[in-house]
């Protein structure tokens, strides 16, 4: 059976730049994101360069019926790697957080990530060679002033990816799960997260990195036996280690 790697929130940014970098290396791509003509570009750029067979699916996954649905329609694939990628922040203090846009936030950065995550561990944990990979922020390690919600979000996600790395390797599962926590990229993040239509990486950030290098961040820590690829927000240089936070386990 063909193997493939599904990538949600691929029609642009992280996902979009990690979809090419897996196909670069031959692998079958599920891409998964809202805006059909985003992916129906990306999959004719991926023809140009690469072999790899790349099926697209458009869904909503801040309806929940929706995340069921797309992990039904997947199990006719052997999917050997799931990067959860798919989400969005918000600046905003959260006495004034529109409350609307915070609940579809938690809906698909909580919500969707922990339920594709269950039901793939459930289906995967004891496949030799399998990787789910969630994307969280160097903001799910650090408070950020005016971004409090966002990186609470994204403190759930680093601790339940570190927590499941580390039951997973006391059951002896096959499956491995990582945390990739970016800082400052350049993507549509900064528009989503300001509700503006525009935003200046260069007059809000001394540095920060591209999707394209954030991508090859990733394929290191795919590559790797490491839990957790952490971008330092100071030094904006990117770490590899195990994980961060502490553990009352073994």
């Amino acid at each position: 059976m063909d193997k493939y790697t599904v990538i949600t929130g691929a029609s642009s940014g992280i996902g979009y730049a990690a979809a090419k970098a897996f196909a670069v290396r031959g692998k079958n791509l599920i891409l998964i994101a809202r805006r059909l003509e985003q992916l129906e570009h990306l999959k004719s750029e991926i023809s140009e360069i690469s072999n790899a067979r790349v099926n697209i699916i458009t869904a909503d996954l801040s309806i929940i019926e929706n995340v069921y649905d797309v992990y039904l329609e997947l199990r006719q694939y052997f999917v050997e790697t799931w990067i959860n990628n798919a989400g969005f922040g918000n600046y905003s203090l959260v006495a004034e957080q529109d409350l609307n846009k915070i609940e579809e936030m938690i809906k698909v950065n909580i919500t969707a990530l922990t339920i594709f995550s269950s039901l793939y561990v459930r289906d995967y944990c004891n496949s030799p060679n399998t990787q789910l990979i969630n994307i969280s922020s160097a903001g799910g390690y650090t408070i950020v002033p005016n971004a409090v919600t966002y990186c609470a979000a994204k403190f759930y996600v680093s601790a339940f990816t570190e927590g499941l790395a580390r039951e997973l390797s006391e059951n002896r599962s096959q499956l491995k799960a990582r945390v990739l926590a970016p800082a400052a990229t350049k993507t549509e993040f900064g528009k989503v997260a300001s509700n503006t239509k525009s935003y200046d990486y260069d007059s809000h950030f001394k540095t920060y990195h591209t999707a394209e290098q954030m991508a090859e961040f990733l394929m290191q820590l795919y590559d790797s036996d490491y839990t957790v690829g952490k971008v330092d927000r100071n030094t904006f240089e990117f770490q590899m280690g195990e994980g961060q936070l502490p553990y009352a386990g073994k």
